[in-house]
């Protein structure tokens, strides 16, 4: 038996736990954030929710954090991956 079929969705009226896109039996698409609660559908009234996608608010822009981008002035390079190699070349001495 998968785990999937044991897993009980969430029903109208619970508190969202997980930012992100769900949509209901109907097929109706809501983006709802952590604490609100599951609205219910017009027709249908209480609904189960799934889960369709996450909402991640980092890299929005498409650019990378520039705490992640190496320094050229960076005068503390000790304990810092300066190179894709750098590990191996420590391992062999």
């Amino acid at each position: 038996m998968e785990r999937k079929e044991q897993d009980m969705l969430p029903l109208s009226h619970e508190v969202v736990e997980v930012d992100g896109v769900y949509i209901n039996e109907a097929g109706r698409e809501e983006h709802l954030h952590r604490g609100q609660h599951f609205p219910a559908d017009p027709i249908l009234g209480k609904t189960e929710w799934k889960l369709t996608e996450f909402a991640f608010e980092n890299h929005h822009d498409g650019r990378t954090d520039e705490r992640l981008v190496p320094k050229e002035n960076d005068t503390d390079k000790i304990g810092k991956v300066t190179n894709p190699r750098r590990q191996l070349e420590q391992g062999d001495n």
